[in-house]
């Protein structure tokens, strides 16, 4: 039983590179980074799963219109498991959104056109193997087509898996799942199932060896400075902003930093950080004070510590800041959001461990990160969530690529996964 269903896996590189070039070239960039969104995609995918058999199909759409057609589409497979009604459910969840492929001067080829590269090492001089090339190949389709490969691998061998399983293609995943896994557990409340366990395919290492169990708490701000336009020579006149916001994004980094202290070994690095990012433009010309200044900070928040706790600090910091330069500061909060971690010792993970040791000959260690996934989302929702696949963390680099032996083995873990549950 098994041995059939690892067979056909490892029998299935053309298939995944089929399906990686014609993924690859239907783009689903969001509107808000100057694309159309996932609808092409998402239309291709169906139609392409109904005629391999998978035919329990479902869309959920949110409604978007910038976007191609109005909507983000939301693509759920489901593959009936032998558990009773009420039980949990393995959900795997990949994303359909790509970012852009940025400077295309970089790349070695047509970013949206797949290509199949042989041979090539790594810099510790270790064989590569066979890799596609091409925007999203890796974030996200990596983990969109192993998990597709193992349900197939289960369909085509006559195999029930022991839970229902769900395979959820999401919208938005890279611009904050708001059309995407947020929208569906805000609209779509009796989707998920507090007993169902989620594996999210879009994270990990080169080994396999790292289970995200726990993410920092998520934090972006937008800091609005007003202060008294006035003449370069004459600063007695005005009211800096640009000053005065300088003044307070080093003050948020360090003040913010020496406050929240706590270490924490689960994550890497293993602090709370306090990072001034983007700076909107303010006058034009060198001789003018601006009146008005804008920037922006991420910060990423060690899960002990409570996001009120974070902004009464804040508020702290940005009255002396007015009360020194004169001006007004007004902050809000593009997105905010705590999570809750996974124990390592939950059923999930130690399914996740197992399988991997038996697929890869890996042992798994628990880890939290930085980076923001749909698992906080999830978990905050009751769902115990694990971020697993084996990657090269080419994601959002030119000449993105992922390894056709990755995404054969990740399709084994998964095959795994859905044979034996939580059992």
């Amino acid at each position: 039983m098994k041995e059939d269903i690892f067979a056909f896996i490892r029998e299935s590189g053309a298939l995944a590179v089929e399906l990686e070039t014609e993924l690859c070239r239907r783009p689903a960039v969001s509107p808000d980074s100057g694309g159309e969104g996932e609808l092409s995609k998402c239309v291709f995918l169906e139609g392409w799963l109904r005629s391999q058999g998978i035919t329990c199909l479902e869309r959920f759409d949110a409604p978007d219109g910038r976007a191609q057609g109005g909507v983000r589409p939301n693509l759920i497979a489901t593959i009936a498991g032998g558990a009773p009604s009420g039980a949990g459910r393995l959900w795997i969840i990949s994303h359909l959104d790509v970012v852009p492929p940025g400077e295309l001067s970089l790349w070695k080829n047509d970013p949206w056109t797949v290509k199949l590269v042989e041979g090539g090492v790594r810099a510790d001089g270790t064989p590569l193997g066979p890799r596609v090339t091409g925007r999203g190949v890796e974030d996200n389709q990596q983990g969109l087509i192993s998990s597709v490969l193992a349900a197939l691998a289960l369909l085509r061998g006559g195999e029930t898996p022991a839970m229902t399983v769900k395979l959820l293609f999401a919208a938005d995943e890279e611009n904050g799942s708001r059309y995407g896994v947020h929208w569906l557990l805000e609209n779509h409340p009796g989707l998920f199932q507090r007993n169902d366990m989620a594996l999210i395919p879009d994270s990990g290492d080169a080994r396999g060896a790292s289970i995200e169990i726990a993410e920092k708490n998520l934090v972006w701000a937008r800091f609005a400075v007003s202060g008294v336009q006035t003449h370069g020579s004459r600063p007695d006149l005005g009211a800096n902003a640009h000053l005065a916001a300088a003044d307070l994004a080093v003050r948020l980094h360090y003040g913010l930093g020496e406050k929240f202290s706590a270490q924490d070994p689960l994550f890497e690095p293993d602090c709370s950080t306090f990072e001034p990012t983007k700076r909107e433009a303010n006058v034009p010309n060198i001789n003018t004070i601006p009146g008005g200044d804008v920037f922006y900070m991420d910060m990423r928040v060690l899960p002990r510590y409570p996001v009120k706790d974070v902004l009464a600090e804040v508020d702290r910091i940005k009255a002396e800041v007015e009360s020194l330069y004169g001006v007004k500061v007004r902050y809000e909060l593009p997105q905010s959001i705590e999570s809750r971690p996974t124990s390592p010792d939950a059923p999930l993970v130690r399914l996740v461990s197992s399988a991997v040791r038996e697929v890869y000959g890996v042992t798994t260690r628990p880890v939290g990160i930085g980076g923001g996934t749909v698992g906080a989302s999830l978990r905050n929702a009751g769902i115990d969530s694990a971020v697993w696949c084996r990657i090269e963390d080419t994601a959002h680099q030119p000449n993105e690529y992922a390894l056709v032996g990755n995404i054969l083995g990740d399709a084994q873990v998964m095959a795994l996964l859905m044979l034996e549950g939580a059992s």
